[in-house]
């Protein structure tokens, strides 16, 4: 074990006996000073013993001043230190059991060097290994409320307008339970990589063919966000600048296309993208768009349609990927169609990049000539766009990022999406994938026992989408109502819809998010049920009541990450 230790002028001599006695025990000690009985100032000495704690320096920290307190005000300070002032043996026991407490405080005056050893042998002797749940709950509850309030503190200070609005969308995130299928909840690292220095700098141009000096450490930053984009995903080429998966998609149609070209893309109506040749975006503006959909009874792709389509307007490109689509697409089939009218193939695998990832959806990377993704929704990092491309179309496609569509790189954000690319990596994320995945379908499951109807049946992937129709309700009313309650989902267009994209008949329903918080299948079911209460009786402000208390109950015991 390595404990680092520390203290002021008032606990010098206290520290010293703590010292021997650590090193007679086999302790490895990490001595932050002081080393006399000058007068020094404590903060000093607690940021660096708090500081190796919550680095992972060392396992634990000691702590002594004249009284105690303001070691344990300072250390506190820092993420993952839960200092604890303890004046007897049974309190630093109690500290480390009930409270995981990782840094031992002591009061140089108020505890001689006799007493501070026994209160020593107390600490080292318990552990939190073996505790109870009910102190687990507590110390996961008190970790949370720390690194949530740690988070908007300077806001806090600089600008207090601002941080009750953060605070209070952090609470309406812990307390609702978020269904919308392109959200989802960060952890830390991803946020504190966004919120860095790195925001700072600009960075035009590529590693090491920058504008800009001083770009060496975001030049190795973007080079790791670049190499373990490629890995994850088996590509041969990527660009992480894009900001968004517009961009992303933007760079591509640029790179591989003129004005007026045609494409062939999956429509809006039908669970496409806007950016997939909409009018009103600019896709649907540069470029001449045939559109696709699917079939009216199966509400699934129909590839004969795709092939029949391909073979009679012969496009330069077929686009592949949706924001609304409740089932696995089928590469091979796309890649083989495009091959054979010699279009390029471009899958927008925005939803699905986690699920690829996670391995719970076939990849298009080994198939596909261009790639384009968020790196938000599914693989959780921020939100922002990625381009996978064949080495081929690298030159290419990284010149209609920059300097074709974009300016300077957000340099904080790429770090997020290295972060976001690592965590993605490990074998928790595939677990992850899986959930998200299992998680939908004991949802929708659950739905259509109640009587609802799913388009297309069901699901495969992490979504699924509710045909309000047959209940007379919009989804526009039933997005509204279910928030209400606490539990968000997005009105969405059903294929074939016959109201207007701002009311539809349907809503969208995703399980991400609350995967991402550590719900199972029956939560899902769980939840299922509430929004199956609420929707059947929408008017019956009882069952609203009851739902919003139920809501914010199972929402609370799911931290945030």
């Amino acid at each position: 074990m390595r404990i680092a230790l520390g203290a002021d002028h008032g606990g010098f001599e206290v520290k010293e006996a703590l010292k021997e006695a650590l090193e007679e025990r086999g302790v490895t000690v990490e001595d932050c000073g002081a080393h006399g009985t000058e007068s020094v100032d404590y903060p000093d000495f607690a940021a660096c013993v708090a500081g190796c704690v919550s680095r992972g320096r060392a396992e634990q920290g000691i702590l002594v001043c004249t009284t105690g307190i303001g070691m344990s005000i300072a250390a506190n300070k820092f993420p993952r230190v839960r200092a604890a002032l303890c004046l007897t043996p049974d309190m630093a026991a109690k500290a480390r059991m009930h409270n995981d407490a990782n840094v031992l405080v002591l009061g140089g005056a108020l505890t001689p060097a006799d007493a501070a050893l026994g209160i020593l042998d107390a600490w080292l002797d318990h552990s939190f290994e073996h505790t109870a749940d009910r102190h687990r709950r507590r110390v996961g509850k008190l970790v949370w409320e720390g690194r949530a309030a740690n988070e908007i503190d300077a806001v806090l200070q600089e600008d207090p307008e601002l941080a009750e609005m953060l605070h209070a969308e952090t609470e309406r995130e812990r307390l609702t339970i978020n269904l919308i299928a392109s959200e989802n909840y960060v952890g830390a690292a991803v946020r504190q990589a966004q919120g860095s220095y790195l925001t700072n700098k600009y960075a035009e141009g590529y590693p090491a063919k920058r504008w800009y000096n001083g770009c060496g450490w975001v030049d190795r930053a973007e080079s790791l966000a670049i190499e373990r984009a490629r890995s994850l995903f088996g590509a041969e080429h990527a660009n992480v600048q894009p900001h968004s998966g517009s961009n992303a998609n933007m760079a591509v149609y640029f790179a591989a296309l003129d004005p007026g070209d045609t494409i062939l893309a999956m429509s809006l109506a039908h669970g496409g993208h806007l950016t997939h040749g909409h009018n009103v975006n600019f896709s649907g503006r540069l470029y001449n768009v045939v559109a696709y959909g699917v079939d009216r009874e199966t509400e699934r792709i129909d590839y004969g349609e795709i092939r029949k389509l391909a073979r009679e307007y012969s496009p330069a490109m077929l686009v592949a990927g949706a924001s609304a689509y409740p089932r696995l697409l089928d590469f091979e089939a796309l890649h083989e169609i495009a091959g054979e009218v010699g279009a390029r193939l471009m899958v927008d695998m925005a939803h699905i990049a986690g699920l690829v990832a996670g391995g719970a959806h076939p990849s298009p990377v080994p198939l596909a000539d261009y790639v384009t993704s968020t790196t938000h929704k599914t693989l959780r990092g921020p939100r922002a766009g990625l381009i996978l491309c064949r080495e081929d179309y690298a030159a290419d496609v990284d010149r209609q990022v920059f300097p074709g569509t974009q300016g300077g790189p957000f340099m904080h954000t790429i770090a997020a999406k290295a972060v976001c690319f690592h965590e993605a990596a490990q074998p928790a994320f595939q677990q992850y994938a899986e959930n998200v995945v299992k998680n939908a379908r004991a949802m929708a499951e659950a739905l259509a026992a109640r009587g609802f109807r799913l388009v297309s049946g069901g699901t495969d992937n992490h979504l699924m989408l509710v045909d309000l129709t047959p209940m007379d309700l919009t989804g526009k009313d039933a997005a509204n109502v279910l928030e209400d309650v606490g539990i968000v989902v997005n009105k969405n267009a059903i294929p074939f819809d016959t109201r207007s994209p701002f009311v539809t008949s349907g809503i969208r329903i995703g399980t991400p998010s609350i995967t991402t918080r550590g719900m199972n299948e029956n939560d899902a079911r769980t939840v299922a049920g509430l929004l199956a209460d609420v929707l059947l009786a929408p008017g019956d402000e009882a069952v609203r009541e009851r739902t919003r208390g139920a809501v914010r109950e199972l929402a609370a015991s799911f931290p945030l990450p």
